[in-house]
């Protein structure tokens, strides 16, 4: 090779390993310091747009989670009012046995009968209630007009699916608690649609039944309605939580399948980091080295 003074190959050479170990260096350092293989697109172009995809999946998973628990949520607050429920109507059937007995005055029928409409008053606002301004129960009418127990359902909706697909919907029932407690007549304990006949909760104590004007088969059906709601409360509760489960097994399994596309393998990249910084100490030296091979020239001149 022959001596130059304007050009000095070996140490462009030496400037370009240095130039590229250390670049190799620096994204060593970024991987373990970031915890990612993929820190740019450049780095793997086909893995970045799949952990985008999947990071998306994984959020709409969470998300449908999150909506399934507060269904639940919904579900043990109306099952807890359909339990409070279910002891008023047992009450009132206790109260009108209690007042059936012939050793009573009408001062004690009279004080059985207080209670009797008080009762049915706090009945009427356990189906008013509402969990996050939501109803916990189906209004007293639909948009096709009154309800009855058993042929009305009003429900909402819950996704229990990350893409929203039409299967994955849970209906979730506001149980049509006043339509369980409204009947044909004070003779008549079949259910009629709410609006007509009689109802055992009622807004006011004018508009409550008096105690000697409705017999005891009114809440042995009040209370066999009260345990159908809650039973297809808790059949809906059953299946969410299986849904929760599902869904929380699949964000499990994304999340290792985006691990395995982002996520630095530390032992390897330790390894690499070593290598690389091993490298460009070495070319800076040589590069050193290489710049004081143009002194020779001089040697040759003086």
């Amino acid at each position: 090779m022959s001596l130059t003074i304007n050009t000095n190959p070996a140490a462009i050479r030496a400037s370009f390993n240095l130039n590229k170990n250390n670049k190799n260096l620096q994204a060593s350092l970024t991987r373990l310091s970031s915890g990612k293989r993929i820190t740019k697109p450049a780095d793997d172009a086909g893995g970045l747009a799949v952990s985008m995809k999947l990071s998306s999946s994984i959020n709409r998973t969470k998300a449908a989670i999150s909506n399934i628990q507060n269904s639940l949520s919904f579900g043990e607050v109306q099952d807890g009012a359909l339990q409070a429920g279910a002891r008023i109507v047992d009450r009132l059937a206790e109260l009108k046995t209690l007042s059936l007995d012939v050793m009573k005055s009408s001062a004690d029928i009279a004080n059985y009968n207080t209670e009797f409409k008080a009762l049915q008053q706090q009945l009427f606002q356990i189906t008013a209630e509402t969990f996050n301004g939501v109803s916990l129960f189906a209004s007293t009418t639909t948009a096709g007009g009154a309800m009855t127990f058993g042929t009305n359902n009003h429900t909402i909706s819950v996704f229990t699916s990350d893409r929203g697909a039409a299967g994955s919907i849970v209906s979730l029932n506001k149980s049509a608690l006043m339509s369980a407690l409204t009947f044909t007549s004070a003779t008549d304990a079949t259910n009629a649609a709410t609006g007509s006949g009689i109802t055992i909760a009622a807004s006011s104590a004018a508009t409550a039944i008096e105690i000697g004007n409705i017999t005891v088969s009114f809440f042995t059906k009040a209370l066999e309605n009260i345990a159908t709601l809650r039973a297809e409360n808790g059949a809906t509760m059953t299946r969410l939580q299986f849904a929760e489960d599902h869904l929380r097994l699949s964000s499990a399994n994304l999340e290792a399948a985006n691990s395995r596309i982002m996520d630095v393998d530390v032992a390897t990249e330790s390894t690499a980091l070593a290598k690389y910084n091993i490298l460009s100490q070495a070319s800076a030296a040589m590069l050193a080295q290489a710049n004081m091979t143009q002194n020779t020239a001089l040697m040759l001149l003086g």
